[in-house]
This record gives structure tokens, sequence and C-alpha cells, in this order.
């Protein structure tokens, strides 16, 4: 495997966004496209999956067969972050190109609104509106999380094609309910579907595609799975299949196991519905997680530190795969950082879409094509999230990383840490005492990125 980068609608009214001829998209022109020739994309989102929760690291209890496939048919990015440790702000950033705080969702987007710490601004251009600018058909399938009335719903905020969840997470796989209310839409409709979920948003997106298949039109579909998130409700046969295979796994490991590789089977099957349609070489393909995996459900982080919630590796780093058929060579992997905000701008620079609106993310896709790229080399990056609760209180929990060198402060009432990543990846040794000037250097990144995000209000206004 080769390695690239260890070394070097709302429709026209109302979208605050530039289109120039001649934009640039993180330092890099855009070449436009012809319109035949733009890609497809496929954005396919699991909700806390494991950093080494797929095969394709070799992790010995578990089987992703279809996961490993979509990898290794392009690049595999071995250190791509989430914008945050937990759904929303993740979300946020994943759509808007930018820090999630930039866009009013510094925290989970909740039911209650006594406790929900996020809302979406309605003014931020979302990445499915400037898609639908330029002549793509929008579909998102599965969970939303980024509001639960007008004007954040997705139909409002640039999604043509809206079949699925609107809220944070359903307290059951079959029943789908979130506090005895049921989110599930298809576009502004309300439904109360039979099956698990995974199942259902699999058949939906290969519904998509099969209704796509006879449109001259490109489109851009994302698919935002329930799972892995708690509740673990994986079906029964692929339990017993799991334990059968592995005689001496926990009960509660074997149920996690069992419920990703379910959610690996649908995810072939949607590929496999690109393929049947004669759309699968013009279509990229990006897949991650929007946080760590979940350590109490008995997740695997590979060697990092903690899990979902926490601002240590384990909570951000997450697995992450890029695939485009005669564009990103096959077998490659890449060491660059990237962020989930750096999916926007890449999406569009692979489109061909100049866009000169607001950004804190940069295309990757030199990097998917083997170029050098100077990716985030001397740019700090900021990861955030506030929560409520007695643990919380409202606060926030953040993290910056400069290069190798990561200030955390992970709890609102725990002191700073310092680590070096270029020599303790693991984070088990905090430097902050040795290294006193680079903490504070760090701090006053920190400082500046919290006043920027702060003058975003992230409450809704009062009806």
């Amino acid at each position: 495997m080769r390695d690239f980068g260890s070394g070097s609608h709302l429709k026209a009214i109302g979208i605050m966004v530039l289109f120039l001829a001649g934009g640039i998209l993180g330092g890099r022109q855009a070449v436009a496209h012809p319109p035949e020739d733009r890609p497809n994309i496929l954005l396919i989102l699991a909700d806390d999956l494991g950093y080494h929760d797929v095969s394709y690291y070799g992790t010995p209890d578990i089987r992703t067969p279809h996961l490993d496939r979509l990898v290794s048919s392009g690049m595999r990015l071995d250190r791509f972050y989430a914008n945050s440790p937990v759904c929303s702000p993740t979300r946020a950033a994943l759509m808007s190109g930018q820090y999630q705080d930039y866009v009013g969702v510094p925290g989970l987007i909740r039911t209650n609104p006594d406790n929900s710490w996020g809302y979406l601004d309605p003014e931020a251009t979302l990445l499915p509106e400037v898609l639908s600018q330029h002549g793509y058909h929008t579909g998102l399938v599965g969970k939303w999380n980024l509001g639960l009335r007008s004007p954040n719903k997705p139909n409002e905020r640039g999604f043509d094609h809206f079949h699925g969840w609107l809220d944070d997470m359903v307290e059951d796989f079959w029943e789908h309910r979130r506090e005895g209310i049921n989110y599930m839409r298809l576009n502004e409709g309300e439904i109360d579907p039979e099956g698990h979920a995974t199942d259902l948003l699999t058949g939906w997106a290969v519904e998509y595609i099969e209704e796509q298949a006879g449109s001259e039109a490109p489109f851009f579909l994302f698919l935002s799975h329930l799972a892995p998130h708690f509740p673990v409700q994986p079906p029964q046969e692929w339990l017993q299949k799991v334990k059968a295979r592995e005689p001496d796994i926990s009960e509660k490991r074997a149920k996690l196991v069992a419920f990703i590789e379910h959610l690996d089977e649908g995810i072939g099957k949607v590929v496999a519905a690109l393929k049947e349609h004669g759309l699968y070489e013009n279509t990229m393909i990006i897949f991650t997680s929007d946080n760590g995996g979940h350590l109490p459900s008995e997740a695997n982080n590979g060697p990092l530190r903690d899990g979902k919630q926490s601002m240590y590796e384990g909570g951000l780093r997450v697995p992450a795969g890029v695939s485009w058929p005669g564009h990103i060579s096959p077998d490659t992997h890449s060491k660059k950082v990237m962020l989930t905000m750096d999916v926007f701008p890449t999406v569009l620079e692979a489109a061909g879409i100049s866009y000169d609106g607001p950004l804190s993310g940069t295309s990757f896709l030199p990097t998917l094509l083997g170029e050098e790229q100077p990716l985030h080399e001397g740019e700090p990056l900021f990861f955030t999230r506030r929560e409520g609760n007695m643990r919380y209180g409202g606060l926030t929990i953040q993290a910056v990383r400069l290069d190798n060198w990561k200030l955390i402060h992970n709890s609102p009432f725990g002191p700073r840490e310092l680590y070096n990543l270029a020599t303790d990846p693991r984070e088990q040794h905090n430097v902050i005492e040795q290294h006193p000037q680079k903490a504070r250097e760090l701090n006053a990144l920190l400082m500046k990125h919290i006043q920027k995000g702060g003058a975003v209000p992230w409450q809704r206004p009062a009806d």
C-alpha cells in the first residue's frame, strides 16, 4: 500500500455566498467540469464507530468486508479527526465546512430545550445548498440532528429529499422513538415504518440511487446511519453468528461487533446498487464516523486514549476513506491530518464548483489525487464541545492542536494538559510543566477561537 502524506433550498434566496468562475477552495483553484463529468457524491457517516472497529486495521474479532473493500479501492485516511467528540457539532462542521461554534452548534441539539446546546445558524450556507445551486439533486437518508423545527429541517436546508430521523438517537432500533416522540420523516411527513433502523436506511438509500439512475443530473446522497450508536441492538441472527465465531468474546462486545457487521452489510448493498445501475465509476464515496467509539459499549479505538465525549485522541480520531474510480489510486493511504469540516471544500472541488463563502476547512482533494499538499501544517486546529448536567455545567471542553502539539482541557473544572503527539501518540505523558511557554501559546490561540465562536448565538430565539 502506497503512502501519500507521511512526507510532505434555500434556492437563490438568502444564500450569502459568492460563486466565481475563478474562485478558490483552501488556496486551490477549482476546475469547472462539464455537467456530464461531474461526479455523484455518496457521503456515508457512521454514528460512534470506533477507530479500530473495522477489520481493515487488523482488529481480530470483527469482520467488515464491505468497508474494507471500499477503503482499499481508494485512499485510507489514517489521521482523520471528527471536529467534536459528539454528534451534532461534528455534523454542523461537516455540513457547513466551518468550525461548529462558528455556525451556532457547540454542543448537542436535543428534544428537551433545557438540555439542548446548539442552534444551527439559519444564515449559514450548507453543502447541499451549494450543490443544489449547481444542479445536483440532494438527498439525506438517515440521521439529521441539526434541528427539529423550522427553519432548520432538512428540506429547508438544501436537501431535495429527506427520508430519515430528525433527532439525535433512537431509543430502540425497532420502535424508533425518542422521549416518546416519533421523529421518522419522509420529507415533511411523519412516517412510522416497521423494521430495524439500519435495514430501513439501507433500503431507502438503495431506493434513492435507483430513482436517480435515470437522471442526467448528478446527485449528492448523505447516508447518515444511526448505528452503531447505543442502544446496541443487532438483529439476533447477526449476534448468534458473532458468538459462534468468537467463543471468548464478552456479551457486550459481541453485540457491538454484530451491530457493526450488520451495518457493514448494509453499506455493501448501497455500493452494490451503484454498480448495478452503472453509477459506481462516476461516484466519489466518502466514509467516516462522527466521533470516536463509545467505550461503555466496548468500542475499540485501537491504541488511542479514551473515546466518545472526550478530547483525547480516542474521542476524536475516526476511521475514514475515500473511493473515486479513475481518480484516486487504489490501495493508498495518507497520514495527513484531516478534519470533518474539510469534506465540504473537498466535495466542491471534486465537483468543479467554485465557492467564496466562509470556510474553516481545506480541500484535501490534492492529497487524494496523490499530489503533495501542506495540509494544515502550521495551522492551529480546534476541537470543542458544550454540554450540560453536573459534569459540565453548561460549559465547554476543548482542545487545540498545532502540528504535533496538543493542548487539552477535558473538563471545565480540571487543569489543562499538554502532549507531544509525535513522541507520545497515546497521550500518556502530560508535559505542561516542562513546556509552559508552548502551553501559553496554544492557550492564547484557543482563547481567540472561543471568543470568535462565542459571538455566534447558539440558542433558538424566543418565539
